[in-house]
């Protein structure tokens, strides 16, 4: 009995040795490799497009509204005065419409808003119209007179078909800059009366002592050159102390920086200086708000209020805001059954970043920042067609 249990023990450690002889021969699997894949790159920006030119369009009479906002990016050496210049705005215009952006470091890489859309202030739309609010210049060239056609009886006027399409006119906007507080730039009506190239600057006895005050003798009499503050080119006003005119500190373009005279980039008034003739009307309004009609909705830009403007704005806001809307746009409102979303005005008019948003009820309730993602995205150089040829740009490369 003994002997059977010794051989049974035997045979099952045979066995046993047997399967771990087996299991150590067997070769096992070794565990599936995963391959993590790193996530696709994120799809490349849409090219940038080519900017527009900001300076020169074609309005119908209907037109209140003109350009288009360009978003770029900053360059290296950038500053925002830089970048305004190319574009043709001023620095006031460029600061305010990028909140919270250092003007002198913006940061490379960074997006910015050029508002480069503007709403035509409300006056008759001839001569020079200046909204000093804006501090921006319109010149409203005078449409081409009907053609004549010469017949026995001497010339006549052709007549016009009465579905011909209504006649387009050019206008030209710049911007300025105008006087500093005590320094006000008046409002009203005048006229160019004359221009000069290669001013002599005589400086008021006033304009003398407060520079004396501050420590600086100016000379009676400033020659033509690159140190008179005059530039290059003028024209003289019917009002005899103030000037429309050039300057050797075109970053003073944009601010409230003159005893009352209109300054202007020099490559813009070397191009008006031939283009605007003598006894041209000129209108200086002063519109912080200005509203204007633009496919199928109302518009509107809000400024700053000028330090020194009188009106209360805070009661007459509404009141003045109002007085904006024409008796055409008021009809195109009733037309489409439409009012202006007054909320919607205040809340623009309270920011004043300058940059076209529509106030009209039942349109599409767009608002800045739907504004802005629809604006073009272009390139950072001066545009086409633009008067600055840039040869005098501090950020361009040697």
């Amino acid at each position: 009995m003994i002997g059977m249990r010794h051989s049974a023990i035997a045979a099952l450690g045979m066995m046993v040795a047997v399967v771990l002889a087996a299991c150590a021969t067997r070769q096992v699997a070794p565990p599936p490799v995963v391959v993590v894949l790193p996530p696709p790159p994120p799809p490349a920006p849409p090219p940038r497009l080519a900017p527009l030119d900001t300076h020169r369009f074609e309005i119908l009479p209907t037109d209140d509204v003109v350009g288009q906002v360009q978003l770029v990016v900053v360059g290296k050496d950038d500053t925002l005065p830089d970048i305004a210049r190319r574009f043709n705005v001023g620095y006031e215009e460029i600061v305010r419409a990028n909140p919270g952006v250092d003007p002198w470091l913006p940061g490379e890489g960074r997006e910015v808003v050029v508002p480069t859309r503007f709403v035509l202030p409300v006056a008759p739309r001839e001569g020079v119209v200046i909204n000093i609010a804006a501090m921006r210049l319109f010149y409203f060239v005078p449409p081409p007179k009907p053609a004549k056609a010469t017949g026995k009886q001497g010339a006549k006027p052709v007549a016009v078909a009465a579905d011909a399409p209504p006649q387009r006119q050019v206008v030209y906007t710049h911007p300025i800059g105008i006087g500093k507080v005590g320094w006000s730039t008046p409002e009203g009506r005048t006229r160019i009366t004359g221009r000069q190239k290669n001013p002599v600057w005589v400086p008021p006895l006033s304009v003398r002592k407060e520079h004396l005050a501050n420590g600086e003798r100016l000379p009676a009499v400033v020659p033509a050159g690159p140190d008179n503050p005059l530039g290059r080119y003028k024209f003289t006003l019917g009002w005899p102390s103030y000037l429309i005119h050039g300057t050797n500190k075109p970053y003073g373009v944009g601010l409230r920086s003159s005893h009352g005279c209109l300054r202007m980039y020099p490559e813009d008034i070397q191009v008006l200086f031939d283009l605007i003739p003598i006894g041209t009307s000129v209108q200086v309004v002063n519109q912080p708000y200005v509203m204007g009609w633009q496919d199928g909705g109302l518009q509107l830009q809000a400024v700053s209020v000028l330090e020194d403007d009188r009106r209360d704005w805070r009661k007459s806001r509404h009141t003045i805001l109002q007085k904006t809307l024409t008796p055409r746009i008021q009809q195109q409102l009733k037309a489409l059954g439409r009012v202006v979303d007054w909320d919607a005005a205040a809340k623009q008019a309270h920011d004043a970043h300058g940059v076209p948003v529509p106030v009209s009820l039942g349109g599409d309730g767009e608002t800045l920042p739907v504004t802005l993602a629809k604006a073009l995205r272009v390139q950072n150089r001066i545009p086409a067609g633009a008067n600055w040829d840039g040869s005098d740009d501090p950020a361009s490369p040697p």
